[in-house]
Parts: structure tokens; C-alpha cells; sequence
């Protein structure tokens, strides 16, 4: 049974750790369960192409990802959400997987 599950990722030493993430929650799509992130806390690069497109893949499996910072949405086109947007979706999950720091 699909379960809706929300990665929340935090500001890490290394940058490849919110990628990560990114890519686990690609990854937990592609099993057929509904997966979103929230980047908190932290600005990312600009995403090279892999990770547009992994971004691309998560939304085309029925997934979202988040940011509470503007400068995500503005960069990488991000989905921008407030702290208490966020609150509300996380109420929703079935499974809540903190990763970062």
C-alpha cells in the first residue's frame, strides 16, 4: 500500500547530502509511494541537469519538492512554503524522514 511520506532536509556540511535526499525521495516515487521534500534552512546551487531532471522525475510521479527559503524557488524553481505550510502537510504523512544536521 503507497504511503505518503515527506523527506525534511536540513542545512548539511556538504551540499551533496540535500542532493541525496532529493534523490531518495526520486527514489521512494519510483516504489510506487507518494514522496515529497522540503529543503529548510539552507540555499542550494543552482541544480546541473541531473538534478533538474530529478526534480522533473519526482514531480511527474505525483511528488512536490518544498523550500521555506525563496531563493530555492527563485533558483531551482523549488516549490515555496511557509514554516506552517509545512506543518499542515507534515500531518498529513505516514512517514516523516529527517536527513541533515
Amino acid at each position: 500500500m503507497p504511503k505518503k511520506v515527506m523527506f525534511l532536509i536540513d542545512k548539511s556540511d556538504d551540499e551533496k547530502d540535500s542532493l541525496d535526499a532529493l534523490r531518495s525521495t526520486l527514489g521512494l516515487s519510483v516504489a510506487n509511494h507518494y514522496s515529497h521534500a522540503v529543503v529548510m534552512n539552507h540555499t542550494l546551487s543552482k541544480f546541473d541537469d541531473y538534478n533538474a531532471e530529478n526534480l522533473e522525475w519526482v514531480r511527474d510521479m505525483e511528488g512536490e519538492v518544498y523550500t521555506t527559503e525563496q531563493a530555492n524557488a527563485d533558483t531551482n524553481d523549488l516549490k515555496y512554503a511557509s514554516l506552517e505550510e509545512v506543518g499542515k502537510m507534515l500531518r498529513e504523512m505516514d512517514v516523516i524522514v529527517p536527513y541533515g544536521t
